[in-house]
């Protein structure tokens, strides 16, 4: 709708061990939709991420797509044991994220919940700026106005391109 070029990848479509069985002491093969997913991360320059927060967190699958596919030397590389070089520099991101909790709620419970992935995963490996779009109290989500606004502030996001 905004000219934006867009390539979609569905986390749950993909066929791919989530599990690190080795860490990275043994870095495994990769399967080819791991590969995809590299080269799509390597083409953005702007990265847009769905999920809902399961456990104040992102689901397991989610979390093992990352821990196979963001490694040393595609992500990030070690220059000493406590400095790294960003190796996915000059890309920003968004996050939304989708709760039945309401998400001041959320933060007032739990604080952050975004940070494993938007500090400790995206800005880790060069990702900036990364801004956090929240979407709480879904349990409500049949009413049908409030799934248009919804809908219209996320097609509003994309056609800024944020």
């Amino acid at each position: 709708e905004a000219g934006h070029e867009v390539r979609r990848m569905n986390v749950g479509e993909m066929e791919f061990d989530p599990i690190l069985h080795c860490g990275y002491r043994v870095i495994q093969e990769l399967e080819p939709d791991l590969k995809a997913f590299q080269e799509n991360m390597r083409w953005c320059d702007h990265f847009v991420i769905f999920y809902p927060s399961w456990w104040s967190t992102m689901p397991a699958l989610l979390k093992g797509l990352f821990d196979r596919a963001w490694l040393p030397g595609f992500a990030y590389q070690f220059t000493s044991e406590f400095t790294w070089k960003k190796l996915l520099k000059h890309k920003s991101a968004r996050m939304i994220i989708t709760s039945d909790t309401i998400p001041f709620v959320q933060r007032l419970i739990f604080g952050d919940t975004t940070n494993e992935l938007r500090k400790g995963i995206l800005w880790f490996a060069g990702f900036g700026p990364i801004r956090v779009k929240k979407f709480g109290y879904l349990k409500h989500f049949g009413s049908t106005a409030r799934r248009e606004r919804i809908k219209r502030k996320v097609r509003c996001l994309g056609r800024k391109g944020k």
